[in-house]
């Protein structure tokens, strides 16, 4: 289990440091609410965005973004609507995006998913 949540880490970390490197600006992260949890919540422009990120070190089982199922799709838009709620952002564009790290040895591979839900 700990190899797991390592992997998990490492990837949060990397698509923290992408979706910088693109000029988002990251708000929060792991927030955790009794709805469920946002892996990354950022800004990108004018638009909130809610960044789930799932980790893979093989296709095994198949893409990361599989695993976003509409029970964990679910949660993420409690999770988002508990957010929104709290903060007062009801007038705000939101997005949510699925962001998918593939760590094979020593490199990083990022596929960042848009709008999927």
């Amino acid at each position: 289990m700990y190899q797991k949540h390592e992997i998990g880490r490492i990837g949060e970390e990397a698509a923290t440091n992408y979706l910088k490197k693109l000029g988002y600006n990251v708000i929060e992260r792991n927030f955790l609410c009794k709805r469920g949890e946002i892996d990354i919540i950022c800004l990108d422009k004018k638009e909130l965005v809610f960044v789930e990120v799932k980790t893979r070190t093989s296709a095994e089982f198949g893409n990361p973004a599989d695993a976003v199922n509409n029970i964990k799709q679910k949660h993420i838009y409690k999770a988002a609507e508990y957010y929104i709620y709290k903060r007062h952002l009801e007038n705000e564009f939101i997005r949510i995006d699925v962001i998918e790290v593939y760590i094979k040895k020593t490199k990083i591979y990022i596929n960042h998913l848009k709008q999927v839900m």
